[in-house]
């Protein structure tokens, strides 16, 4: 006689619906025991990892009725949730992480119920972005009347207020929480770690993971969801491989405070500088606070995160404005001073930068200036294309963090291995460079997929944990996270070069995209800002990462990104430059 396991309860009616324990025999030295009530606490979903990602789905999953009446959730997360609950800051500060929300990621949150537990006050609507190369200065603008108008024919011509919201990770956290609190029947399990994760028995016929955690209880699940990480257990448990990279980059985050608009206009413009050492980002919080997203080399990030807070701020405000090779000296100047063990002093700091400045002729009053000094008055005419100049940094906000690039091989757990019935969402999926600003948005992206997967099983009677109710969740986004994945990674590599050929190719391709609207439009919807069009914006997304790879970097590529630019958009701009281009190259 084999051991086995006796259920009462049916492997395709959820548990919810029977609150009793399976009956247990297992095999002893003396034969076999019978265990009348499991330790193990069984839930149709267990969801482990409490960020946005997995806080989302457990409040997604309990906001559709026919999920929540039939189904039992756990998510369990090794932190304090107690924590993101009461978190609250001080009026006019803000947190140092803080990410754009595209619009189709607001629908989302707004659908399920989230987004009205949000402390709006704190957020900021991105109505316009600006970005541009730090070597040539080609430079491409983004804004509301670029994205295209909604087809829908209740409200045709309308376009949204604005391209994304700035909204601080804990802030939509505890929105989150606040949504949480009013399903009870979500289980909630914070300040306890994953021990372990098995299969709950030995048998092929059950393969429910079985999720043992640090304080001695054990979770069987139908569903077992990986919101925890890059470094996840659940991937671990799944026997997923994944590949990737670590970018020979670190990101500098602060938060900065600067002076209203002198003519009162609102701070709603994102900024982006690509220097050869990584880009600098400007993210807008408030009328008078911003978000800083700095990714340089780990000796120039280390360098930059012992300076003096007023330092900082100098050095700051002069990577937006002063040209490449003053950035490189500034760097020595800092690496030189950090190795000496005597950080560079603010006086220190606004001395080089207005060295470098009257080397290239820069006038005190200019847009160009790094002066605070001069800051107030009649702005100049060309202000409003860099950030406000920063006065200072809040307090206990400067800090850093490695960036890599990361994807599982697969979503779903293979039933073949013994490892069934796991799914992967989020950071646990996938690790993106921060410069499209897309990693949240594609986590959340993630969870609106899975959430309509199992609740289309749910109303038709599936397992939920089956494959064949969670296949589209795969085939759906991982093509499309592939596709944003391999965009970021190739503009990062594509940027940090140096070479004079790659840098009019890019530079060229960049100027004329920007006056091709269509593109811009397509690129924006593609980026989250509005719904798609059928398949236009992902077909601009793979083909400019197809033409980045194949050689952006040369006259040929530029040729055939362009061209392909061009085409999508349904315009003859692209093969004209292209042709032009290429006379160009064989002059």
């Amino acid at each position: 006689m084999r051991p086995s396991i006796v259920r009462r309860v049916r492997p395709n009616v959820p548990f919810k619906r029977a609150r009793c324990l399976p009956v247990v025999l297992f095999r002893t030295r003396r034969g076999y025991a019978t265990e009348a009530a499991s330790p193990a606490e069984d839930y149709d979903v267990v969801i482990v990892g409490g960020g946005p990602a997995g806080l989302a789905l457990a409040g997604a999953l309990a906001s559709s009725p026919a999920i929540y009446e039939t189904t039992r959730i756990a998510l369990v997360e090794a932190g304090s949730l107690e924590k993101t609950r009461e978190w609250s800051m001080r009026e006019g500060e803000y947190s140092n992480r803080v990410s754009s929300i595209t619009n189709v990621s607001r629908e989302f949150l707004q659908g399920f119920g989230a987004w009205e537990h949000l402390d709006e006050s704190r957020t900021m609507p991105v109505e316009e972005i600006q970005a541009w190369d730090g070597l040539s200065d080609a430079r491409i603008t983004f804004s509301t009347s670029d994205i295209p108008a909604s087809s829908d024919a209740r409200s045709p011509h309308l376009r949204p207020a604005q391209m994304a919201t700035m909204v601080e990770n804990l802030n939509l956290q505890r929105a989150l929480l606040r949504l949480l609190a009013t399903k009870p029947d979500v289980h909630l399990l914070d300040n306890v770690k994953v021990a372990s994760i098995s299969r709950s028995a030995e048998e092929e016929s059950d393969d429910y993971p079985l999720v043992s955690l640090s304080d001695g209880r054990a979770l069987r699940a139908r569903l077992l969801v990986g919101a925890d990480g890059h470094a996840s257990p659940v991937r671990s448990y799944a026997q997923i491989s994944s590949y990737g990279w670590k970018y020979p980059t670190h990101a500098v985050v602060a938060t900065l405070s600067h002076r209203a608009h002198p003519l009162g206009l609102p701070n709603t413009g994102a900024f982006q500088r690509f220097l050869p050492t990584g880009p600098i980002a400007f993210l807008p919080l408030s009328p008078t606070a911003s978000s800083l997203v700095w990714s340089t080399r780990p000796e120039y990030a280390a360098a930059l995160k012992a300076l003096h807070p007023a330092a900082l701020s100098t050095y700051i405000n002069a990577a937006f404005r002063l040209p490449s090779i003053s950035i490189k000296y500034l760097y020595d100047v800092l690496l030189e001073a950090h190795d000496a063990g005597s950080p560079l002093t603010p006086q220190q700091a606004a001395e080089e930068v207005a060295f470098r400045e009257r080397a290239h002729g820069i006038a005190p009053h200019s847009a160009l200036s790094s002066s605070t000094a001069h800051a107030i008055g009649i702005p100049a005419s060309d202000a409003d294309a860099f950030p406000p100049l920063i006065s200072s940094i809040q307090q206990g906000t400067v800090a850093g963090f490695p960036l890599r690039l990361m994807h599982a091989d697969a979503y779903l757990g293979s039933p073949a291995s013994g490892r069934g019935r796991t799914v992967l969402v989020g950071d646990a999926a996938h690790n993106v460079h921060p410069l499209a600003g897309q990693g949240l948005n594609m986590g959340l992206a993630d969870v609106a997929e899975l959430v309509r997967c199992v609740e289309a099983g749910v109303l038709v009677g599936a397992d939920i944990g089956q494959g064949t109710t969670l296949q589209p969740y795969a085939r759906n986004r991982y093509l499309a996270n592939h596709a944003l994945l391999s965009v970021t990674d190739k503009l990062h590599k594509l940027y940090g070069s140096e070479s004079a050929p790659v840098v009019w190719a890019r530079s060229a391709g960049l100027e004329v995209i920007n006056e091709l609207f269509a593109v811009k439009g397509a690129i924006m919807a593609s980026a989250g800002a509005a719904r798609e069009e059928p398949d236009a914006g992902k077909a601009v997304m793979r083909f400019a990462a197809d033409a980045v790879e194949v050689g952006a970097s040369t006259l040929h590529g530029a040729k055939t990104l362009l061209t392909g630019l061009g085409t999508l958009a349904g315009t003859t701009a692209g093969r004209a430059i292209g042709n032009l281009i290429t006379s160009a190259g064989k002059r």
